[in-house]
């Protein structure tokens, strides 16, 4: 494709509603157009990169013996409102109506659908073990965009749905979607990590994200030093730490006018915030719960929400029912004598001796108070696990690091078949549920990771595999009729060996050229400049500095290497 004939646009300055490198860099090169909030159009060359990620994915889950299809992308209520989702899901949903007041969503996930359609169309274990896979845009009504396309209010994904007969196939399906996924994100040019998950409001007994580290991740994931355990900070469970034993003493009421904070009543009480138990209090959907940790810890509310049975709202308590639960203002609640529907207490605090806690009484405190004896609650895990907290796998120290997700995998089992009756007949002619797993990709958000790993100064540098082209040609003086002769000859040459190669025929200087060629990306640069009267042409990778001086019959072997060297064929 000759650059003089197509439609990109290139920008100097960033713009400025871009905050990360992946957006700034997908306006600047041309990738994306703003459409709205959190919603963009995808340019030529941004397509490109988007439509190979995709043939990347079919080409592992088609492996697989998985099925592509397609499902709609307006689902009717009725459906979500069997599975009990209708409500459950949340704000994030875009709901409408049709002319006949029918109500329906636009999909922000497809359990629903996939289930529906095995119900129908699966009725012997013959047809069994099946993995049917889309690849379409979802919608969520994300509070708040950010980030360009990886958090974004319309999306590409891969959804992929497994259905067995029992659990061990389910196993087998699990397995086979790790290892495809393990193969689509290195054949993109993606690091990342497989760390353990919450299921969250997809459900299913287990789940795995893949991970890429990044500073700008939403995500929290706790990596062991010494092992290969990681999780997702919302799933990651914190090994509690036993206090010293020490004898019971009287629980004791001590005025502390003023004194709200942690840091406030660590210097009042002349102590460390390991001897404080606070109580925070939350409203989840209609009810008000309370949730106590030690001090120094945090509330993991995944954590609690999932104790709960689920909430599709769950914040923090307003002053106003922080007074109705506990009589006193913020900074003074405590689990005795609190008026909540259920107290959460961290098994950490059981494993206190004569701690702090509030009075339900404003200007007072409790000291010497001790779970069992003044108070008791659900116990559980509930605090967010920290750095050098103890593996739970080996016992070593774990470190923090951010991550955004680009995969995740669910064991659903018979979450979505049993509330649905999607049901098949066994070897014993038994009706049986449906075994089912859950595996997606978000493919742009995908391509915007590849772009966080793979970025410098001066632009994108896009792996070979899924740059949207591999080479381009830059006649250096288009006024040097010879420059010009060999550069078309070059790209002529390119793509009859079928390799996707770009002509910079633009009447520009070199340098503009040289600009755009490394803001957008193009991983090989052929440039045609006054060396070809010695008969050679300048050869450079995007990922490197330094330029090779390379006879012109030489050049086409040159770049078929490279694609040798990547384990790509022509």
């Amino acid at each position: 494709m000759k650059l003089s004939k197509m439609l990109i646009n290139t920008l100097r300055e960033t713009p400025a509603e871009a905050e990360i490198a992946s957006h700034q860099l997908m306006l600047r090169a041309g990738m994306m157009r703003k459409m709205a909030s959190g919603i963009y159009n995808y340019m030529p060359l941004g397509l490109r990169v988007l439509k190979k990620i995709e043939d990347i994915v079919r080409d592992e889950m088609d492996k697989t013996g998985a099925q592509e299809f397609l499902a709609s992308a307006v689902l009717p209520s009725e459906l979500w409102k069997e599975s009990g989702r209708w409500e459950v899901f949340g704000p994030e949903m875009f709901k409408l109506k049709d002319r006949n007041q029918r109500e329906f969503c636009l999909g922000p996930t497809h359990e629903e659908v996939f289930t529906d359609i095995a119900r129908n169309e699966i009725k012997s274990y013959k047809q069994l073990p099946l993995n049917l896979y889309q690849i379409q845009t979802k919608y969520r009504d994300e509070r708040r965009p950010r980030f360009g396309i990886i958090r974004s209010r319309e999306f590409v994904m891969k959804d992929a749905y497994s259905f067995d007969k029992d659990y061990e196939g389910l196993d087998i399906s699990y397995n086979k979607m790790y290892e495809a996924y393990h193969n689509i994100f290195k054949r993109c040019g993606l690091i990342c990590k497989c760390v353990e998950a919450d299921s969250g409001a997809m459900g299913g007994s287990g789940s795995a994200e893949f991970m890429v580290k990044s500073k700008i991740g939403e995500d929290e994931i706790a990596f062991c030093t010494a092992c290969e355990y990681a999780a997702n900070i919302e799933k990651a469970p914190s090994t509690p730490e036993h206090s010293e034993k020490e004898d019971l003493k009287e629980i004791n009421k001590i005025a502390t006018p003023g004194v709200k904070t942690i840091d406030e009543l660590i210097n009042f009480f002349k102590t460390t915030s390991k001897k404080f138990a606070k109580t925070l209090i939350y409203k989840a959907d209609d009810r008000v719960v309370a949730v106590m940790v030690r001090g120094d810890r945090e509330v993991n509310e995944v954590k609690v929400v999932n104790a709960l049975g689920g909430a599709i709202e769950f914040d923090m308590a307003d002053p106003a029912i922080v007074k109705s639960a506990t009589s006193a203002e913020v900074g003074f609640a405590g689990p005795i004598g609190i008026k909540v529907d259920a107290l959460f207490v961290d098994e950490e605090i059981a494993n206190m001796y004569n701690f702090i806690i509030g009075a339900n009484e404003t200007g007072y405190h409790f000291e010497n108070v001790n779970y069992g004896r003044d108070f008791e609650g659900k116990l559980g895990d509930f605090r967010k696990a920290v750095e050098g907290d103890k593996c739970p796998k080996c016992g070593k120290p774990m470190t923090m690091a951010r991550g955004i997700e680009v995969g995740h995998i669910f064991k659903l089992g018979t979450k979505y078949s049993e509330t649905m009756g999607a049901n098949f007949l066994d070897e014993k002619g038994d009706s049986k549920p449906l075994i089912m797993g859950c595996y997606g990709i978000g493919v742009n958000r995908t391509m915007a990771t590849v772009i966080e790993q793979n970025h410098d100064e001066n632009g994108i540098i896009w792996p070979l595999s899924i740059a949207p082209y591999q080479v381009i040609v830059i006649p250096a003086v288009t006024k040097d009729e010879e420059q010009v002769r060999i550069a078309d000859e070059i790209y002529n040459k390119l793509q009859q060996m079928g390799i996707e190669v770009l002509l910079d025929d633009r009447d520009e200087r070199a340098g503009v050229k040289f600009k755009d060629a490394d803001l957008i990306g193009i991983p090989m640069r052929i440039t045609v400049g006054k060396k070809v009267k010695e008969g050679n042409v300048e050869f450079k990778l995007r990922n490197a500095s330094n330029i090779e001086l390379i006879n012109i019959d030489e050049i086409y072997e040159r770049v078929v290497e490279e694609f040798k060297k990547n384990n790509l064929s022509l």
